[in-house]
């Protein structure tokens, strides 16, 4: 049989040679659709896909590295990526579906209603980052759960209901980074991780004995609430012996294993009956505030999962009446600290027992909107890790931001401070984030941002962030978080940056993980960050604008040269596809060809990896304010530039390449 057919492709004969270019055709095309009926049997397979509305086989998932479906990510016309987070999704994982797409190596589900056993992970061995957290798992997770994903680095499986052990096969991952693993019901010991891992969090357990010397460097916190946990960070370990097996008959069974606990001395026990007691009076407020205030749910019940979101202690005594009659001490509610004089405006009081609805859960902290009683809408951004220094110095730095006044940042109205938590609030905008606008469902009532509204975001995004450097000269990076979420919008799409200057309360580890400064290619190749690392947070900015497309380094917590957003628009102007970058659904672009090259080359110069290398931030924003249409001649010209700044990345791309593998 094979020699019949060897001799017919030897044969000369172009029809048979057109029929075997169709057939070829055929399943070419066969594959490309064997992804799209994967993902739509998987959102089949899902309860409430609502929000998977345009996913349909009339439309490719991507166009080269633009994706068409919502919470699809592209690289190369392949799917290499489901961010779908936040969408009220539910059901189980059907793994088998996920396991037939061979590109896939990034998936989130956060922030859903997935339920049941985890999925078996390890049938998608080549996978780099898996993201569980804030689901409804249950069970207990095999220990080869992760046995042979040696691409595996990110993996979140926090506020989820497991039990049993940790897996061991955890511990055997070369590649392994970031590992969360806190608000479950995992019981026995750590597992010792010998690979090079960066953060790990187990707090909220049940686990128990010594802490691995491994993970003797982390943070106390990130062990806290295992109440039999013990050893660096936390209290060293004391050893109990067991009481001996009373037998008449000598035996020769093996004696218990010793226990390992936790050393507690008198004013431990002390803090502990001091604390029981402050949280009796907490819950006893809790419970009247609730009672007087049945008809309106308020801020409290928006952060019901987490009781602590009402503060408890403040030096001021004074007595208030409240609307519903009843006298209420003003220390029960703490003291909000106003940033611009409006003392009288409201208080905590008035947020507790406003109508709230939950925002969204970040990274640092959660989100609240919260409508007063004169109906004005307000934020309340609540942060657990911001500790990085002391009650003072936090209050001198909300006084230096309280300073800050410029067109293009969203001012923090007022704070409240407590050792645990800090509140800080904000003006609500009915607009939302740039995020949003971008990677959206658009829609005839809500379109794409067309080419001018996109121009005059990112100039205003560049003014506000000068001003910063010029009011903020001491800091290292005056914003330190910059990404479109963090710029908000307003009906006539001015924007306003927020969570700018954070980075020198917040702590340590915690910046590390989840800051975009900390995802920077300097601080990845140096474990250093610059003055010039918010210009390269500029440019990645200025690219996802253009593009449309999520940037890597929004997803992952390090920087990786391969998947880089600025690498994959290289990429495309080396192979000629420059026409290819920009966002489809980007309107108006008609007689802008000109501007929007020129801005890419701005943006790609921001994002050098060599800080040395990336212009100035005035350079780029003097740059962007003094951009002008071109004509076809000096399109070409800069089309020229933007080949130029490529090919003088090559070396430098090469080198990381090799760092990251």
């Amino acid at each position: 049989m094979g020699t019949h057919i060897a001799r017919l492709v030897r044969t000369p004969n172009p029809s048979l040679l057109l029929v075997l270019l169709s057939l070829l055709q055929l399943a070419f095309v066969s594959f490309g659709n064997t992804d799209i009926e994967n993902l739509l049997t998987f959102k089949d397979s899902l309860s409430s896909p609502s929000s998977l509305r345009n996913w349909n086989a009339s439309i490719t998932p991507c166009n080269g590295d633009i994706a068409n479906w919502i919470g699809v990510l592209c690289l190369k016309n392949k799917i290499w990526g489901l961010q779908l987070e936040s969408m009220g999704l539910g059901g189980l994982v059907n793994i088998e579906i996920l396991d037939a797409m061979p590109t896939l190596r990034i998936i989130s589900l956060m922030n859903n209603n997935f339920e049941g056993k985890i999925p078996e992970i390890k049938k998608l061995g080549e996978l780099k980052a898996l993201y569980l957290s804030n689901n409804r798992f249950t069970g207990d997770i095999p220990d080869n759960a992760f046995e042979g994903m040696r691409s595996l680095k990110n993996l979140f499986l926090a506020n989820n209901a497991f039990t049993g052990k940790i897996p061991s096969s955890l511990a055997t991952l070369p590649r392994l980074l970031v590992l969360k693993m806190e608000g479950n019901q995992f019981v026995g010991r750590i597992p010792d991780f010998k690979q090079n891992v960066k953060v790990v969090n187990f707090a909220n357990n049940e686990l128990e004995g010594p802490i691995p010397a491994s993970l003797s460097n982390m943070s106390a916190s990130m062990f806290s609430g295992n109440k039999n946990l013990c050893g660096p960070p936390l209290e060293k370990c004391s050893l109990i012996s067991p009481p001996p097996i009373q037998s008449a008959v000598p035996s020769a069974s093996p004696q218990p294993p010793p226990i390992y606990k936790k050393t507690i001395s008198a004013l431990q026990i002390t803090l502990i009956v001091i604390s029981i007691l402050l949280l009796l009076a907490i819950i006893a407020t809790v419970i009247f505030v609730l009672s007087k205030r049945k008809q309106n749910p308020g801020l409290l019940n928006a952060a019901d999962h987490d009781s602590s979101m009402l503060p408890s202690n403040s030096n001021d005594q004074e007595k208030k009446v409240s609307d519903s009659g009843g006298m209420m001490k003003r220390s029960d509610y703490g003291k909000l600290i106003f940033l611009k004089g409006e003392i009288d405006r409201f208080d905590l009081h008035d947020l507790l027992r406003a109508s709230a609805e939950v925002l969204g859960s970040g990274n640092l902290g959660a989100s609240y909107k919260a409508v007063i009683m004169n109906g004005e809408a307000l934020v309340v951004k609540r942060y657990k890790q911001m500790n990085n220094v002391g009650r003072e110095e936090f209050h001198e730095h909300m006084r230096r931001l309280g300073r800050l006044d410029h067109e293009n940042l969203l001012p923090v109205e007022a704070y409240y401070y407590r050792k645990e938590e800090k509140l800080l609030v904000c003006n609500f905008m009915e607009d939302g984030s740039l995020a949003s606008h971008l990677h959206g469902n658009h829609s005839v009532d809500k379109p794409s941002l067309d080419w001018r509204s996109r121009l005059k975001i990112i100039k205003g995004v560049g003014r506000g962030l000068t001003y910063l450097y010029n009011e903020l000269p001491s800091l290292v990076v005056p914003h330190g978080h910059l990404k479109s979420s963090n710029v908000l919008l307003n009906d006539n799409f001015e924007p306003f940056l927020c969570d700018y200057a954070l980075r020198p309360v917040i702590n340590q580890e915690q910046a590390h993980m989840y800051m975009t400064a900390y995802r920077s290619p300097e601080h990845a190749i140096n474990g250093r960050i610059s003055r010039k690392t918010d210009v390269w947070c500029l440019g990645i900015l200025i690219l996802e604008i253009l593009t449309g497309k999520i940037p890597e380094n929004y997803l992952t917590s390090s920087y990786d040269s391969n998947t880089n957003l600025a690498t994959l628009v290289n990429e495309m102007v080396k192979d000629k596809r420059t026409s290819e970058i920009f966002d489809v659904e980007m309107r108006g672009t008609k007689n802008s060809k000109g501007e929007m090259i020129c801005l890419l080359k701005i943006g790609l110069s921001c994002c050098e990896d060599d800080p040395d290398t990336r212009p100035e931030l005035k350079e780029v924003v003097q740059e962007i304010e003094e951009m002008k249409d071109r004509d076809k001649h000096e399109l070409s010209s800069t089309i020229g530039e933007v080949n130029a700044i490529m090919s003088s990345r090559n070396a430098r791309d090469e080198a990381f390449s090799s760092f990251n593998r």
